[in-house]
């Protein structure tokens, strides 16, 4: 019966495996991505962001269908083209940035679904919201591969800036006025590039919950940036791999049941975790 649910349809069935590889790369990639955005306060802006991309991703689709590339480049420079927007307007104005993200992202959204409806249907637009994921082909296995590969290396070779600019941003506008900006641009470059590398395989409302339940519930567990990396990448790759083998099982959706499965994650974590305060309160209570 185990050997039937979490391995056999993996083996057997090429859609399976790709939608596998394609999950445990984003896995790997968003979770590291999701720990950045708690360090700097910023846990909904991936939401935000998330919701900005789909005006480009509906323009690429109005100008060339179901096409990977056109989608790709227009979801990228809207969320690019919303970041920066938001970012000069919380600047120049009274707002916070989150209120600014909020206000953008919101619009984007509605405009994004008028967008597709203008010319797709129904079953279009819930492919864009909640992704397709039994249907990655090759080229967008490899692109969402080639994405997390991008996307680790950079964390990689900026880690000690990104971290510094997270924890102390004074300090590092002390010795480059320059550096928090260009550290700041480079994390919403990464952090949108994932999210349209998402919305291909989860949606644009889904791809939020893979990059963030297990950034959150590993938090509950570990204190130190290098353990919560560890852990939310392996809770990633552990709740994609569970949600597809109960999507499988039980004839659900493949995005949902990955998310569904990153929640539960996250309620355990947030009752029994080393670090949780409910955890402490439970035992007292019994």
């Amino acid at each position: 019966m185990i050997w039937h649910i979490f391995f056999q349809p993996f083996i057997e069935f090429g859609f399976m495996r790709r939608a596998l590889v394609v999950c445990l790369a984003l896995s790997v990639s968003t979770t590291a991505l999701g720990v950045f955005l708690q360090l700097r306060r910023m846990s909904l802006m991936g939401d935000a962001l998330s919701h900005a991309i789909l005006p480009g991703v509906a323009v690429g689709y109005l100008l060339s269908g179901m096409s990977l590339l056109a989608m790709t480049v227009g979801g990228f420079i809207a969320g690019i083209a919303v970041a920066l927007v938001a970012g000069l307007v919380s600047r120049r104005t009274p707002l916070k940035e989150d209120a600014s993200f909020a206000g953008f992202y919101l619009g984007s959204l509605a405009l994004g679904v008028t967008l597709v409806s203008l010319r797709g249907s129904n079953v279009d637009l819930l492919h864009l919201l909640f992704g397709s994921i039994l249907a990655v082909d090759n080229d967008a296995a490899l692109f969402v591969t080639g994405v997390c590969i991008f996307t680790l290396i950079t964390l990689a070779l900026f880690y000690r800036g990104l971290v510094t600019e997270a924890f102390d941003t004074a300090w590092l506008e002390v010795n480059a006025r320059w550096l928090p900006g260009l550290l700041h641009g480079l994390f919403l470059a990464l952090l949108v590039l994932n999210l349209v590398a998402g919305f291909q395989v989860l949606g644009t409302l889904m791809a939020v919950g893979l990059m963030m339940l297990p950034a959150v519930a590993a938090r509950c567990w570990v204190r130190t940036l290098p353990g919560l990396l560890l852990m939310a990448g392996i809770s990633g790759i552990f709740c994609a791999w569970l949600g597809l083998s109960l999507s499988w099982a039980a004839s659900l959706p493949a995005g949902p049941s990955i998310v569904l499965t990153a929640s539960a994650l996250f309620f355990i974590s947030v009752l029994f975790g080393t670090r949780s305060r409910l955890a402490g309160s439970l035992r007292a209570l019994f």
